[in-house]
């Protein structure tokens, strides 16, 4: 079949969804039952959905979530205190319109970071960017645009992110540096977006982990007094899938 002039026309505009529904609807007979307002409806909704895919690819790419986790796929079933219902209030995202923050805690193997980061891909899907960072790397980053010129551009993008996602926070007391970077990154943040914070230390002993009792004051009230908090409980889930393998390999011997 020759391209159509119209299919030519549409890519032109840049209206590939268009363009790719107009020439479906050229090879399938059976639209040609539907009316004019019908079929145009058709190619509307579907250059809509192609551009939000592209939006969603987008935002994807940029955040650079360390798992290809969805809040579908928790396993909410495994006995670690994640209770259905908070986490379905989290999920829907009201809590990023407000500005709020999120704290996850618990031991090592709990699914912190897959649960911050499916979060993320959430936030993605509901038009929010997102930005994730291990904190260690997030800190090296920072020293190195601080030589090179580019520390204040780097905290403008930093603020500016719909959800921040700081993973493995507290591996080891901050430096002084680290804290005055951080608390500019909280300040900037704080009251305008959101920020999820992971951690193996509980929140009540952050205050040690700081260093600098002012700054640690200081640095917490901008990021757990409008926080809700997950703290996991239970056996690793990396030990657990470990054990269960290994049964399964004894049993089929």
């Amino acid at each position: 079949m020759l391209t159509h002039p119209t299919f030519e026309r549409l890519s032109a505009l840049g209206l590939a969804g268009m363009a790719k529904a107009f020439e479906e609807q050229r090879r399938c007979p059976d639209l040609d039952a539907l009316s004019f307002e019908e079929r145009l409806g058709l190619l509307v909704d579907r250059e809509a959905a192609e551009r939000e895919t592209k939006r969603l690819t987008t935002r994807l790419k940029f955040a650079s979530l360390r798992q290809n986790a969805c809040v579908e796929d928790i396993n909410l079933r495994t006995p670690r205190g994640l209770d259905r219902a908070v986490f379905a209030r989290l999920a829907a995202g009201e809590w990023i319109n407000r500005h709020e923050n999120l704290l996850i805690t618990g031991a090592a193997g709990l699914g912190k970071s897959w649960i911050a980061c499916a979060l993320g891909h959430k936030a993605c899907r509901d038009n929010h960017s997102v930005l994730y960072h291990r904190v260690p790397r997030l800190f090296e980053a920072l020293a190195l645009a601080r030589g090179d010129g580019r520390y204040g551009r780097l905290l403008k993008s930093l603020s500016r992110v719909e959800v921040l996602i700081l993973d493995d926070w507290g591996l080891s007391v901050l430096t002084g540096s680290e804290r005055r970077d951080l608390l500019e990154i909280l300040d900037d943040r704080h009251g305008r977006t959101s920020t999820i914070v992971t951690s193996q230390i509980p929140v009540e002993h952050w205050h040690e982990t700081i260093g600098d009792p002012t700054l640690a004051d200081a640095i917490l009230d901008r990021i757990v007094h409008n926080a809700h908090r997950l703290q996991l409980l239970g056996e690793s889930m990396r030990k657990t899938s470990a054990r269960n393998h290994q049964l399964d390999v004894e049993g089929n011997i």
